[in-house]
């Protein structure tokens, strides 16, 4: 059966690896012929895994002559159902409102804890013997197949323990009382932290992992609320991007406008564009233009009842007077254009 997804931009998606077997029980040789080389990206893989020891709780199952028979032929765990995640996530975000859980929620036994840890470790503790084998060498074709075929499988196990806990970080994010934190952050820190506690957990001391894990994801809270504070302290005014942005532009642009306007203004007091007494009537009375003082500018209908002509009338002299501005203006640039010498 495959395994849901939870969102490609999630802590747990973005630790999948490319493939992912579905085969039940510990992987059986293939009888398709491998290539004769590794590809770009399982060098990669390769080279991520051998820069350091791997880390794995040991158990008395490994150092048995069939242990990897023994523990992988346990039955399996049914998977869990995650796709309930993301659209709960984006329910319990601020102002969207509360989400309904949805999907099929799994409650493992300690028992079948024990079994899953055990798969996780052990192909974890069969990378570790071989780096031991290897020392500062460099691994062959097969030996490098085989590490790579160990820690897909771990990564495996490991995203299904984690997804089958996954609502133990939303059920402690919802207990925690941090206001200033933002909410999709507290979660990612709990996503991580529910990692780690996979990585960390001895299932051999008898214990559930919920316990573990819930003590684990809300010491991440706590220490994400103290480094958050003390970013407050360092910077407690927030950035506001308008306080950036120059205004010079802005400035600029209202600079020209009034310019402008005292240079249309300048036109019709001074008749420069030759109106009309109508069309001063109307230009002066439609927009408030007078020598000393601006006047609230009337309607087109307010204007005619003064002349005694239509508002559409009114129009038509409006217009025809704009135009005649209008080519005032262009004149008068013209004219203060510098004249170039030959």
């Amino acid at each position: 059966m495959s395994t849901p997804m939870i969102g490609q931009n999630s802590p747990l998606a973005r630790l999948r690896t490319r493939t992912r077997d579905s085969v039940s029980t510990a992987p059986k040789s293939s009888k398709r012929t491998a290539p004769k080389q590794l590809s770009a990206r399982e060098r990669e893989i390769l080279a991520i895994v051998l820069e350091k020891p791997m880390d794995y709780m040991d158990s008395e199952e490994f150092r048995h002559s069939r242990a990897e028979k023994r523990i992988y032929s346990k039955d399996e765990i049914q998977q869990p159902d995650v796709t309930w995640y993301r659209p709960l996530m984006d329910d319990l975000l601020p102002n969207r409102g509360g989400g309904s859980r949805q999907g099929k929620s799994i409650l493992l036994s300690g028992q079948q804890e024990r079994i899953l840890f055990l798969k996780f470790n052990y192909a974890r503790h069969r990378i570790r013997m071989i780096q031991e084998k290897l020392g500062n060498a460099r691994p062959d074709l097969k030996k490098g197949r085989e590490i790579l075929k160990w820690y897909e499988i771990a990564n495996r196990y490991r995203q299904q323990i984690a997804e089958t806990n996954l609502a133990l970080v939303l059920a402690m994010a919802k207990r925690t009382r941090m206001s200033e934190v933002d909410f999709a952050d507290l979660v990612s820190e709990g996503n991580m932290a529910l990692l780690r506690a996979v990585d960390k957990f001895d299932c051999e001391r008898g214990f559930k992992f919920s316990t573990y894990a819930c003590r684990a994801i809300l010491k991440a809270f706590s220490r994400h609320g103290m480094k958050f504070s003390k970013y407050r302290q360092r910077f407690p005014t927030d950035f506001d991007p308008a306080l950036e942005k120059s205004d010079y532009l802005e400035t600029l642009r209202a600079l020209h406008v009034e310019e402008s306007a005292a240079e249309v203004r300048h036109i019709v007091i001074s008749n420069e564009a030759d109106l009309t007494e109508v069309e001063r009537t109307v230009i002066h009375h439609r927009f408030g233009i007078e020598a000393e003082e601006d006047h609230s500018s009337l309607t087109l209908e307010q204007v005619g009842q003064i002349i005694g002509v239509t508002k559409e009338r009114v129009r038509q002299i409006q217009n025809k007077a704009l135009q005649k501005i209008r080519e005032a203006l262009n004149e008068a640039s013209r004219d203060h254009l510098p004249v170039s010498e030959n």
